[in-house]
């Protein structure tokens, strides 16, 4: 048998442990969460903390090997800056002590979409940073039992690696194909690996045809970035992202964020942005004028990225999930020799009964926005990516 017992506290440390901790913790907020588990006889308290503000954050990402750029302050900023997302994250590690378990959240209050906890929204993955599955486990039963307090709507979980939560009462709601390309080689290796016909033609088609680069993170690279966006958007029937999502990500990720933009006779035809963390190179936004597709443009860009990649001395080359239906973009990845796996989202069980059955609405909004005029395109976008993350 558990018994839980649960109780909010602020800081009431004695004046001098207050100075103590509060370069380490800020404003620092803890809710505890005692476990009394029937098999590990094991108790645990979770303390809530702030990763914008908890000066802890940095090392522990820096120390994890698990640790991606969506755990990053910059990706979280932008997540607030932009969408109004409150980044919060449970851990067992006492205030002042190092972390050590930790899973970090967005959370997510939404008239349309409900209340709720992503780990985390706009994110391909996510991997939970724990010690253990038995941690893991323990975490997520506790946030568990808040969420029915809480009237979270569901806690949805993005992982990398594949986990058993089956114990938690976690199930699986989505699968997506997820790539990477090994940069370890040497750059010939690397190019010989290439599918033939699908990516070394059409590198070498893009070079015959003077194709141009300009890359970096200016304000004129930005807009025709958005403008490309905004074309390949129309094209799949959906509304651009923000233009100020991506203006957060630029002020946020500085030097570590490069959108790299194909011209031909200086007209710009293709665009991919990129950032960097630890010894990986993520592609998280593409887009083109369809136009000039059959000139290689986006080939181009990602074999500038590869090359720049392998100059930095960055090891892999995370080309992101796909949809599992998308054989086309599937296709595509592979033809690069990167590597497939599986990533698998998880909800509580609580989140797989209340469905929102959009599917019909969505195919309706997609006829409208297929003849949108560019400004409605933008403005549905503007209001409609925070409700979804």
């Amino acid at each position: 048998m558990e018994a839980w017992f649960t109780s909010w506290r602020r800081s009431a440390w004695c004046p001098a442990h207050r100075s103590h901790f509060a370069g380490v913790v800020a404003r620092h907020e803890v809710e505890k969460l005692v476990k009394q588990h029937p098999y590990r006889n094991k108790r645990m308290t979770l303390y809530k903390i702030d990763p914008l503000k908890d000066q802890r954050w940095p090392d522990f990402l820096d120390r994890h090997p698990n640790a991606s750029v969506f755990h990053t302050f910059a990706w979280l900023k932008a997540l607030q800056k932009t969408y109004g997302y409150e980044p919060i994250a449970y851990t067992t590690a006492t205030p002042g002590g190092d972390l050590q378990n930790v899973l970090v959240f967005c959370e997510i209050k939404s008239w349309v979409t409900g209340h709720r906890l992503v780990s985390l929204p706009f994110s391909d993955h996510c991997d939970p940073l724990v010690n253990n599955s038995a941690d893991l486990q323990d975490l997520l039963t506790a946030l568990r039992h808040k969420s029915a307090r809480e009237n979270w709507r569901y806690i949805e979980i993005r992982p990398l690696r594949s986990l058993n939560l089956t114990a938690a009462l976690f199930q699986t709601t989505e699968t997506h194909c997820f790539h990477q390309l090994d940069l370890t080689p040497a750059l010939d290796t690397i190019f010989r690996n290439f599918h033939k016909d699908s990516v070394q033609r059409k590198i070498r088609r893009a070079e015959r045809e003077g194709l141009t680069e300009e890359e970096g993170r200016s304000s004129s690279l930005l807009e025709i970035f958005c403008r490309l966006q905004l074309l390949t958007r129309r094209r799949h029937h959906l509304p651009p992202q923000p233009r100020a999502w991506f203006q957060s990500l630029v002020e946020c990720f500085g030097e570590r964020l490069k959108i790299r933009v194909a011209f031909k006779n200086k007209q710009p035809i293709a665009s991919i942005l990129t950032l960097s963390y630890k010894d990986t190179l993520v592609y998280k936004y593409g887009c083109s004028d369809v136009r000039f597709n059959n000139l290689g443009s986006m080939h181009f860009l990602f074999w500038r990225s590869i090359q720049d990649g392998k100059q930095s001395g960055l090891q892999t080359f995370d080309l992101g999930r796909s949809e599992s239906d998308n054989s086309g973009l599937i296709t595509f990845k592979e033809r690069w020799g990167a590597k497939r796996s599986t990533l698998t989202y998880a909800r509580n069980a609580a989140g797989l009964s209340q469905p929102l059955n959009l599917d019909w609405k969505v195919k309706i909004a997609k006829r409208i926005l297929a003849h949108a005029p560019d400004s409605f395109l933008s403005m549905v976008g503007n209001l409609l990516y925070k409700h979804i993350g």
